[in-house]
């Protein structure tokens, strides 16, 4: 038996699609966009579909960006090009800009790699990256992907890689807790893991 109409149904089973949304959680955000006005629902649906057809990824470090052109770390001339923090995604970028710490730029790989969930090297932007280093001026790169299996096996894949380029390679110190995410680690230890980085061997 069906209680509620299907429209309803469908925007219920829209939300609990969402991360982290069970199906009352999913039902109970269908219930509030009902009882808004309809100019506060349609500024909403806007908002959505504005984003997804707005935001690309940037040319040069592959993380979000509105437009063509380069994101707003990229195109800052304050920003030390000869260093570059490597990232899983975007998520990362911000928490480690919350720091307040980090004056270099970034490369966002868009996940790690997980044989178990069938992600390889290619599925990841790692010849963007290497394309970066060949063209240079780049001193060090900073492996900063969340200190899991998944996370040290993509730093150790990239720091082979990038072996033969010269640069230094290091790695983010370990104030961040294994099997933590960048995204919920607080200021004061990404701070730490910044400044106490480490040279890869």
């Amino acid at each position: 038996m069906q209680y509620f109409p299907p429209a309803l149904e469908k925007l219920t089973e829209q939300f609990a699609r969402l991360p982290g949304i069970g199906h009352k959680s999913a039902q109970r955000l269908a219930f509030y966009i009902l009882s808004q006005p309809p100019e506060e629902v349609q500024a909403f649906a806007d908002a959505l579909t504005g984003a997804k057809h707005a935001i690309a990824l940037c040319p040069v470090c592959q993380n979000l960006t509105e437009g063509d052109g380069p994101c707003s770390i990229c195109a800052n001339p304050k920003r030390d090009k000869s260093t570059i923090c490597v990232v899983a995604s975007p998520k990362d970028v911000v928490a480690i800009e919350r720091a307040r710490e980090y004056e270099g730029v970034y490369h966002v790989l868009h996940g790690v790699i997980s044989p178990m969930n069938h992600v390889g090297p290619d599925d990841l932007y790692v010849k963007e990256l290497l394309g970066r280093v060949a063209e240079g001026p780049v001193r060090e790169v900073i492996m900063a992907t969340n200190p899991d299996t998944e996370g040290e096996a993509t730093a150790m894949y990239l720091s082979r890689l990038l072996k033969p380029f010269g640069v230094k390679v290091s790695r983010l110190a370990y104030g961040i807790p294994v099997g933590s995410h960048l995204e919920y680690t607080d200021d004061a230890t990404l701070m730490r893991a910044l400044e106490g980085r480490r040279e890869m061997r």
